[in-house]
C-alpha cells in the first residue's frame, strides 16, 4: 500500500509532507528537490530498458553460440555420412564390375537412404546446417546495435544521476535524449531498418 502512494505521490505531484516548511522559489535546494522527484522514476525506466535489451542481448550472444555448435554438429554428421556413402560408391563400383547384383542393389538402396533420407540425409542436413547458419548470421547482425543500445542506456542514466548532483534540467533533458537513442538503436536491432 505503501508503494502505491509513493508512486501515486509521484504521478499526481503531491507534496509529500503538506504541513513541511516550503523551500524559498528558486533556491538550490528547491531546484534539486524537484530534479529528484522527476530524475528517481526515470532511472527506473532507463534501467529496466537497460535490463530488456541486455537480456534480449544476451538471448542473440546464445543464438550465435548455440547456432554455431549445431551448424559445426550438423556438418561433421553431414560429413560422415559423405564418407559412408563414398565407400557404399566403391562397393557398388565393385559389386557391378564382379557382377554381384544382389550386393549392387543393396548399395545404390544405401547410397540413396545416405543421400535422401528424412532428416538424416544429406540433402537434409545441409538444408539444417544452412538455416542454422542463417539464424546465427542474422543474430551477428543484431547484437552490435543491441550493444550500442545498452552503452546508450547507461549513459542516459550517468546524465540523469549526474543532473541531481548538479542541479541541472540541461542534463536531465539531455539523458531523455541519450535514452531516446539508445531507443532507437534498441528497435534498430530488433526489426533491423539500418544493417
Amino acid at each position: 500500500m505503501a508503494l502505491i502512494d509513493s508512486v501515486l505521490n509521484l504521478v499526481n505531484k503531491t507534496p509529500k509532507d503538506p504541513d513541511a516548511p516550503k523551500l524559498p522559489v528558486g533556491s538550490r535546494s528547491e531546484r534539486e528537490a524537484k530534479i529528484k522527484d522527476k530524475a528517481g522514476m526515470v532511472i527506473n525506466v532507463f534501467a529496466l530498458c537497460l535490463a530488456v535489451n541486455a537480456w534480449y542481448g544476451g538471448k542473440l550472444s546464445s543464438t550465435v553460440l548455440n547456432n554455431t555448435i549445431k551448424a559445426n554438429d550438423t556438418y561433421s554428421f553431414y560429413q560422415a555420412k559423405s564418407l559412408k556413402q563414398t565407400l557404399a560408391e566403391q562397393s557398388l563400383y565393385e559389386a557391378k564390375k564382379s557382377g554381384d547384383k544382389v550386393r549392387a542393389e543393396e548399395m545404390a538402396a544405401k547410397i540413396d537412404r545416405y543421400e535422401n533420407e528424412p532428416k538424416d540425409g544429406k540433402k537434409d542436413l545441409m538444408i539444417k546446417a544452412k538455416a542454422l547458419e542463417s539464424e546465427r548470421d542474422e543474430a551477428k547482425i543484431r547484437s552490435p546495435w543491441i550493444g550500442y543500445a545498452s552503452t546508450a542506456y547507461q549513459l542516459a542514466i550517468v546524465l540523469l544521476s549526474a543532473s541531481i548532483l548538479a542541479v541541472s534540467m540541461p542534463l536531465f533533458w539531455g539523458s531523455f535524449v541519450v535514452a531516446g537513442f539508445g531507443l532507437i538503436l534498441s528497435l534498430n536491432g530488433l526489426f533491423l531498418w539500418i544493417q
